[in-house]
């Protein structure tokens, strides 16, 4: 199966998982970004957006099974592709925030819409399929912390560590909130709290300041299914969160774990956790939405959609051995 990839973020971590994960399972992909340039506080212009119409209708042109768009601004392009079937993922902030009229608007001409939780399903208000991002537990294991705070520089400093891995421009994650609990909590507390705002590193290194960190702490304003909750979940890391997209429902059943309406709350639940100085449960719940799982439903969802369905290497093994004749 031959899918063409529309993006606003080719270097996306999750997506670039999902896509390895469904490579293995005989999709190939290509990928083409929208024009121009992207930082965490700059977006792109309208303009970009129309000059990447021609370079998506060229090359739909060549011929592809289907369209995956991911985000709610590159649905439009992904049907300028006339004739190909087009798969919609909605990420969050397009149905939550200033984007989401041009996703309502175009998910109805698209064959089949994804979105990473309930909530969006039920702000976006028509039938789609739910389908969390998976997260990769090979990458994001437990690891002893000793070892991580080394890694990561951490260990030289007495006191607990919270982990915000966000940039503090992405206004949606609220870091001024974030820093106002820490501040808070550190004064509760004897020993010194610090907020660790972590971000421009490899993701291969995220995995070390889960497992460095004492907390992770998600103060954002809407989400859709925060990956950093489910990677703290598979390394063990407590988190406090407010009640944003699916964060409920992937905290339920995980020891300690926190999930907030308030500032109250969160400075509430942060001391909580800090005091018990606890490894959480949260691995066991990570299985539910790993990258194996993940994947296997969306590939679903494009088989659906191409009216292809893909042969599994074991399938195509069984179909050659008995072509020869051999007993395996």
């Amino acid at each position: 199966m031959e899918v063409l990839t529309l993006t606003t973020y080719a270097d996306a971590p999750f997506m670039t998982q999902q896509q390895a994960a469904l490579e293995e399972r005989g999709v190939s992909f290509s990928t083409l970004s929208v024009a121009g340039e992207v930082a965490a506080d700059t977006d792109r212009r309208p303009v970009d957006y129309v000059r990447t119409v021609p370079r998506v209708v060229r090359e739909a042109a060549t011929g592809y099974d289907l369209i995956h768009a991911h985000y709610g601004l590159t649905a439009p392009l992904a049907l300028a592709g006339l004739g190909t079937p087009v798969v919609l993922s909605l990420w969050g902030s397009d149905i939550h925030g200033p984007v989401a009229p041009i996703s309502k608007a175009a998910a109805p001409f698209c064959d089949e819409v994804v979105v990473m939780s309930e909530r969006m399903r039920e702000a976006l208000g028509r039938e789609c399929t739910v389908i969390p991002d998976g997260v990769d537990l090979e990458r994001f294991r437990p690891e002893p912390r000793a070892r991580a705070k080394a890694r990561v520089g951490w260990d030289d400093e007495e006191g607990r560590d919270v982990l915000f891995p966000y940039p503090p421009a992405r206004e949606v994650k609220n870091h001024p909130r974030a820093e106002r609990i820490v501040s808070v909590v550190d004064n509760l507390r004897e020993v010194p709290v610090r907020l660790r705002t972590v971000h421009g590193v490899a993701h291969d290194a995220v995995a070390d300041y889960m497992n460095a960190a004492d907390a992770l702490l998600l103060t954002s304003d809407s989400e859709g299914s925060p990956n950093s909750v489910k990677e703290a979940l598979a390394c063990n890391l407590p988190v406090v969160a407010t009640d944003v997209g699916d964060v409920p429902e992937r905290l339920a059943g995980v020891d300690p774990a926190v999930v907030a309406t308030s500032d109250e709350e969160l400075v509430e639940g942060l001391l909580a956790v800090l005091e018990r100085d606890e490894r959480s449960n949260g691995r066991a719940a990570a299985r539910e939405v790993s990258i194996d799982r993940t994947a296997d439903r969306l590939l679903e969802v494009y088989e659906r959609v191409a009216g292809t369905v893909i042969e599994t290497t074991a399938e195509r093994e069984r179909r050659r051995v008995a072509g020869t004749g051999r007993l395996e």
